[in-house]
């Protein structure tokens, strides 16, 4: 039985990055009020969206810019090969800053903490990554779930596969797949493009986030947001070209240069962490959510097609 959702009190967002800005644009929709927080204040501003400048990992400054907040959004991002100093502080804050007003906690996860696992992704696996992200991953969502079952916060986490989607540029699909294919390049991929592998297109991340924000029932739990049907990487590059109205090529980055160039830069190395992702089946199921809430994942050609439009339209202002 569904329990109501939160009203349209004020939404707060920490972290405008692509999918900070997926989210606004979502609650937006929904007729939410909506507070974006970084650290500059800056950026583009649009219809609906209050942007405010605070630093995460301040207790104090968190809790201040997310003062009458009826959901606080954990969405903040940070440098790939420098997490273990930068996410824990960050946590911290939006615990705080959360538990303070009070407002329940939303966190945008990724799926690094369950590690290498044989067979897909459901939300009951244990946290068995063995990597130094990974790990960090389980334990920044571990110290969440005990700040709600300790009663200081009520919080949720929606865990994502690889995004892509319009202004997501740092990612499996960014600038290397999507922007390459715009330019007539061929897509850049790591590990093996003939496995499945399960991509979210940032629209159904930042809803699923939304529905998570709303639900009574989706605190303190672990939710896979909705992903339109697992296919191959190859595959997915194959519906770009058909988009495109050509053949755009496959190259694949050896996995043991991505591995060398982790021994000497810090960003390659957590690149290289997760490359077992891309080098075996990938596979993430979202039943749990969709048997709660319901799921309608945007289609891979809409979501390629929304993409590559946008793609389009940012060359042509550069």
């Amino acid at each position: 039985m569904h329990s109501e959702p939160v009203g349209s009190g004020l939404h707060v967002i920490f972290g405008a990055g692509p999918v900070g800005l997926a989210l606004a644009d979502e609650l937006v929709g929904r007729g939410r009020s909506v507070r974006l927080v970084t650290r500059s204040g800056r950026g583009q501003s649009f219809a609906g969206v209050e942007r405010v400048a605070a630093d995460a990992s301040n207790k104090q400054q968190a809790a201040i810019a997310a003062q009458g907040a009826q959901v606080v959004y954990h969405a903040v991002g940070a440098d790939y090969g420098h997490w273990a100093e930068l996410l824990p502080p960050i946590m911290a804050g939006l615990i705080h800053a959360a538990s303070s007003n009070p407002a329940r906690l939303v966190y945008a996860d990724n799926l690094y903490a369950y590690g290498p696992v044989d067979g897909p992704l459901t939300e009951d696996l244990p946290a068995a990554a063995s990597g130094p992200n990974g790990r960090l991953r389980a334990e920044l969502a571990n110290a969440m779930l005990a700040a709600h079952s300790s009663g200081t916060v009520q919080a949720t986490i929606g865990r994502s596969s690889d995004f892509f989607g319009p202004g997501v540029r740092l990612s499996t699909l960014g600038e290397r797949v999507f922007g390459a294919a715009v330019r007539r390049k061929p897509a850049q991929v790591l590990g093996d493009p003939d496995q499945p592998h399960t991509y979210t297109f940032i629209g159904d991340f930042a809803r699923a986030l939304a529905v998570l924000g709303e639900r009574n029932e989706a605190l303190g739990e672990i939710w896979h947001v909705p992903s339109a049907p697992t296919i191959t990487t190859r595959q997915f590059v194959g519906l770009i070209s058909d988009q495109v109205g050509q053949l755009v090529g496959v190259q694949v980055a050896p996995s043991w240069i991505m591995r060398a160039l982790g021994l000497v830069n810090p960003t390659m190395r957590a690149v290289a962490e997760q490359l077992y992702q891309s080098e075996r089946a990938f596979v993430v199921h979202h039943d749990k959510f969709a048997c709660a809430f319901g799921a309608e994942p945007t289609s891979h050609p809409e979501a390629i097609q929304r993409t590559l439009d946008w793609y389009r339209s940012s060359s042509r202002l550069t």
